[in-house]
């Protein structure tokens, strides 16, 4: 096998790999303080890790959704991006195992799984479904499929640096086109298992396709974070251009704004029709005070950033687009915490302290392992013949 030029790796001392051995000490210390509060006050913990755990599980998501969107439509685009993706998938492994105190967690968390469901007439003719070990057999499979999809995108993706043959490209097309399928379904049901059937007496038929495009919009905002950094001060500074994070700008803009078509055709459909099993999921996120996280996300999650993902400036240039997207990445944390908490707390609206140390510990541990992952091997596809590599 040939050698690798190592020149497409990050260094030891590359300010990413900075980045992400500050990001472990952030996460392993959060996670000490997230274990003294669990002692404390273990249905608060609960809630608040459940929360943060959502979030960076659709990150991971995410960017397995558009890997294999890049394989399927292909395009410079993505190769020059490919291994952030994988990365960014990659950390499957570490969520499925961070799914631990959730799944120990789940009839503290979870109505359907308490002591009272057996008297709620609706609940028991929901149990077939909704119920624990069912559940957690379900959560298994999803992570099982999940992993082992993308196990075999990066795999034949690093193989095809030394091949010298298409057969790779053709491989990772039609795995990629069942994977989205398969990534769809699964990840429709997840979303319902995990977050929808916190408030089990409601339901939406846009949730699933909700929560994708939030997982794909967040996957993409930290995506180009890291690609603006790689470029501007990395190993990528050859191979990114302006070009490259146009495209990426405009996909941004494209996934902002399907966001908010499915976020505005839910409410639409619930508020129109009124139903008294239905309205009362926005009525609690809409009073107490969430009504203005509510506003703020319409106006710092759509509208300015639509303006702003507009401009050809704006998404041509790396920091000014690396910019944006770190901004989005603070507002759809705040999207996940508006779905989520209400159902917990829906009378005022409400931070604790272990909502922000949760944050900060299954972040720290997400983002150590992307970088972990991310250095690996070339930071590029190098046998992908879509992608101009520098060859000085």
């Amino acid at each position: 096998m040939a050698s690798t030029p190592t020149r497409w790796h990050l260094g030891a001392d590359d300010g990413v790999r900075r980045f992400g051995r500050r990001a472990l000490v952030v996460g392993a210390a959060s996670a000490a303080l997230c274990a003294l509060g669990a002692t404390v006050d273990t249905i608060q913990f609960l809630r608040s890790y459940l929360f943060a755990y959502l979030f960076f599980a659709g990150a991971a998501l995410g960017s397995l959704a558009v890997l294999m969107l890049q394989h399927v439509t292909g395009g410079a685009w993505g190769a020059a991006v490919r291994r952030l993706l994988e990365s960014g998938a990659r950390t499957l492994p570490l969520m499925a195992l961070l799914f631990v105190p959730v799944a120990l967690g789940t009839g503290d968390l979870y109505e359907w799984a308490g002591p009272d469901a057996a008297t709620d007439a609706l609940l028991v003719r929901k149990s077939p479904y909704l119920n624990v070990p069912f559940f957690l057999g379900r959560t298994v499979f999803y992570f099982v499929a999940w992993i082992t999809v993308t196990h075999y995108l990066v795999r034949w993706s690093h193989e095809q640096d030394t091949a010298s043959d298409d057969r790779y490209a053709d491989r990772l097309e039609r795995l990629s086109r069942g994977g989205l399928v398969l990534l769809g379904l699964t990840l429709t049901f997840a979303s319902i298992d995990w977050a929808m059937s916190l408030e089990p007496h409601w339901f939406s038929t846009m949730y699933g396709i909700l929560f994708m495009g939030g997982s794909v919009l967040t996957a993409l905002a930290m995506v180009i974070a890291f690609a603006a950094t790689l470029a501007d001060h990395g190993v990528l500074s050859d191979v990114l251009n302006a070009g490259h994070f146009h495209d990426l700008g405009k996909l941004l803009l494209a996934f902002v704004m399907l966001w908010a078509y499915f976020a505005f055709s839910q409410f639409l459909i619930v508020w129109a029709g009124n139903l008294p099993e239905e309205i009362p999921w926005y009525l609690a996120r809409l009073e107490g005070g969430w009504q203005w996280l509510a506003l703020g996300l319409f106006v710092f999650h759509f509208a300015l950033p639509f303006a702003l993902l507009l401009s050809r400036d704006i998404k041509r240039k790396a920091s000014t687009l690396a910019t944006v997207a770190i901004a989005l990445l603070g507002f759809r944390l705040l999207d996940t915490f508006w779905m989520v908490a209400p159902a917990f707390d829906p009378a005022r609206f409400s931070v604790h302290w272990l909502d922000v140390v949760t944050v900060l510990a299954v972040g720290g541990l997400w983002l150590a392992m992307f970088v972990r992952r991310l250095g690996d091997g070339p930071v590029i596809p190098l046998g992908d013949p879509q992608l101009e590599i520098p060859t000085r």
